[in-house]
């Protein structure tokens, strides 16, 4: 029942109403309260759950987004394809669910293009890749933890700003525009690990010199 949900429940169950709400009310109390109207849930209630305004909002929608994205691709589905397959699956399925919503997603982006928040629009395009490369089954822990989602958030940011605008057939533009970076992503890749290879049994100048100094005994 309603009254028993947790603030974080409520702000799961309502944040995909908000966001259909969005689109023609913008981030603010009316979406808020037509979707919690709609889950038969408390005005007072929802206000207290999104206490923080437009930017728990939106970031109640991004988190139902990403559990969205989980639901449509489990991990069995992702175990069957290879790595470019996936990541381009992943962000392709991000697309066809905020599709809908490409006007709240406009919205949404020039909410957190303001200067105040800047650093919370970061984390929560950082919390995206990184979900995906998890997802996607990259369990690095070194810098290429860091270049992976760096450079993926870069190709999904731009991905979602051709998507915007795109009124192709089934966003045939946008579908190649995120195929040629993903092409981009995999010779990166590619790439650094044959670097990688080729220098890992060379010899180190800096162990070298420390040997000198400090001789094995």
């Amino acid at each position: 029942m309603t009254q028993d949900l947790t603030l974080d429940e409520i702000r799961e169950t309502l944040a995909e109403g908000i966001a259909a709400n969005a689109a023609f009310d913008g981030w603010g109390d009316a979406a808020r309260d037509m979707a919690a109207d709609g889950a038969g849930i408390d005005r007072d209630v929802a206000r207290l759950a999104f206490s923080g305004g437009a930017i728990e909002m939106i970031d109640a929608w991004f988190g139902a987004i990403d559990r969205r994205m989980a639901a449509t691709l489990p991990p069995e589905t992702l175990a069957a394809m290879k790595i470019r397959a996936r990541i381009t699956a992943l962000v392709e399925a991000r697309l066809a669910i905020v599709a809908p919503d490409r006007e709240s997603l406009r919205r949404a982006r020039a909410i957190l293009a303001l200067p105040q928040n800047v650093s919370r629009a970061a984390q929560f395009g950082w919390r995206s890749v990184d979900v995906m490369w998890r997802m996607a089954g990259d369990t690095a822990t070194d810098y290429n933890h860091y270049t992976k989602r760096t450079i993926l958030l870069g190709v999904y940011a731009a991905t979602m700003t051709v998507f915007l605008d795109d009124d192709s057939e089934g966003h045939a533009d946008t579908r190649a525009f995120l195929a040629r970076r993903i092409d981009g992503i995999m010779r990166f890749e590619k790439t650094k690990a044959a670097f990688t290879k080729r220098y890992e049994h060379r010899p180190s100048l800096s162990r070298f010199v420390g040997r000198l100094r400090y001789p094995a005994v």
